[in-house]
Parts: C-alpha cells; sequence; structure tokens
C-alpha cells in the first residue's frame, strides 16, 4: 500500500529543501527552497514520534556527516542514509542506527555499472540493508521514429551527470537481484512542486519486483492519492518542499501522518 515516506535533506550540515537541477559541484546557483536552524534530530525524533518508517537522510555534498549521524542516532533504524555511501564507509552508518544505505554515484564509476562493486557493496551490508538510487531525468531519442514513449537515463552526482544507462525493465530486474527497495528521484521535478511525472511513476509500478519509493513533484495531498491510484498501492512517495514542514504550503504534515495510518 502506497505510504508517505519523510525526508531530510542536509547541505552544509544544515537541513534543506533545493531545487534538484541546481545542485553543481560548487555550490553556483544553488536555489534553495528551504532552510531551518532546527537540527536533523529534531526532524527525526519527529518521525519516530509519528511512526513514520523508512524515511531517507540525504547527504546533498560534503560537510553532512555529523549532522546525519545525529539523526540516526535520534532514531534508530527508522532512517535510511544517502550521500556519498560506498562499500568502504556503508557499515560506518548501519552501525550508527541507519536501517539501510542508499548507493547510487559509486557504483556508476565512469558512467558505466560496476558489478564488482554492487557485488562488494551487497556482501558488505546485506542485500537486506541496501537501497539503490536510480534517480533519473528524461532523454530524448536520436531517433524519434524509434520510440516516442518516455525514456529515462540514470543521473549520478548530485543528478549532474546523465550516464548512459537507462531505467529499464532489465536495469530494475537485473539490480533487484541486489537490494531491498529502490529510491528514483525524478531530477528534472524535484523540488519545484509542479507536478510528478506520472508516467515514470507507472513504468516503475509495472516493472519493479521490489518495493520502490518516488520522489519529485509532489505539491499536495492530493497527489499521494494519485500516486496510489495510478501505481495501484505499489509506490511510495516522499514529499518534500510541498510540506508545511519545510515551509511549503501544498501539504500538511500531519494529514501525511493520517494517510499512512489509515
Amino acid at each position: 500500500m502506497t505510504l508517505f515516506r519523510p525526508c531530510i535533506d542536509l547541505h552544509d550540515g544544515r537541513v534543506k529543501q533545493i531545487v534538484g537541477s541546481s545542485l553543481s559541484d560548487n555550490g553556483e546557483g544553488l536555489k534553495t527552497n528551504f532552510e531551518t536552524d532546527r537540527s536533523p534530530a529534531w526532524f527525526a525524533e519527529l518521525y519516530k514520534k509519528d511512526g513514520l518508517r523508512g524515511g531517507h537522510v540525504i547527504m546533498l555534498g560534503k560537510g553532512n556527516e555529523k549532522a546525519a549521524k545525529e539523526a540516526l542516532l535520534a532514531y534508530p533504524n527508522g532512517l535510511q542514509i544517502g550521500g556519498g555511501i560506498t562499500a568502504y564507509n556503508a557499515l560506518e552508518y548501519l552501525e550508527a542506527g541507519a536501517s539501510h544505505v542508499i548507493v547510487t554515484s559509486w557504483i556508476f564509476p565512469d558512467g558505466n555499472l560496476d558489478f564488482n562493486r554492487l557485488e562488494l557493496l551487497a556482501k558488505t551490508v546485506g542485500k537486506e540493508h541496501l537501497v539503490l538510487d536510480l534517480s533519473c531525468k528524461r532523454f530524448m531519442p536520436s531517433d524519434l521514429s524509434l520510440n516516442t514513449t518516455p525514456r529515462w537515463k540514470i543521473a549520478t552526482n548530485r543528478w549532474q551527470t546523465l550516464i548512459d544507462i537507462e531505467i529499464s525493465k532489465e536495469t530494475l530486474n537485473n539490480l533487484s537481484e541486489y537490494c531491498d527497495e529502490f529510491l528514483i528521484h525524478a531530477a528534472d521535478v524535484e523540488g519545484k512542486q509542479q507536478g510528478m511525472d506520472d508516467e515514470l511513476i507507472m513504468f516503475l509500478a509495472a516493472h519493479s519486483k521490489i518495493p520502490c519509493t518516488y520522489a519529485g513533484g509532489a505539491s499536495s495531498l492530493a497527489d499521494l492519492e494519485h500516486c496510489k491510484k495510478i501505481s495501484n498501492g505499489t509506490i511510495d512517495l516522499t514529499i518534500g518542499s510541498a510540506l508545511d514542514l519545510f515551509g511549503g504550503k501544498g501539504v500538511k504534515y500531519a494529514d501525511c501522518v493520517k494517510f499512512n495510518k489509515a
């Protein structure tokens, strides 16, 4: 059944909501929808109190490790952690209290899927503790006569780099053998509150064999119901910038809690 998944996005050690497409290595051009002096632990404790499990703590760049661990300590085994995770530091975050580690760029060095790294990661943490982030952007095939249906390529390095691997049925099937869940941000609409990528949600519902959470563009409580409807209740939804918890006006956090309890 579709559930609301909470989030804690960290940038420079602070909880923020940003426009995903504005991320860059040097920080120039960053567009922020929200930032607060409230600690990551404050948000984690709130999610714990309200029984919201499986939320995502995402470290957007360096300098967020301490803040992330504060959140994990506040809600042991209730949150997942992503951002700069590799096979060599993953156990550190599980031991700090994460239920899962979320990995993307490290298994796609130079834009290619490295199965040796993937296997090492799954062996190190266990499939049951691994979430693969397959965040993506739409692309247009060079030959439009071949296929006019929507297509997406995986975006790595904080969504800056579009690699030549599609979100396809084959990709999802192959990768599902190594992980417990998928997390997929629609980077084109992330943080814009201008609507979700419905076709991506329906594609994931049709082809993902394991639990999958979609993020990007949700702007109202009705989007939770809509996601539930078009995915037949199989895809969970993250809502960030539109949430009143993060300064948004479209969705009340309390209503999302009620949605899950119902």
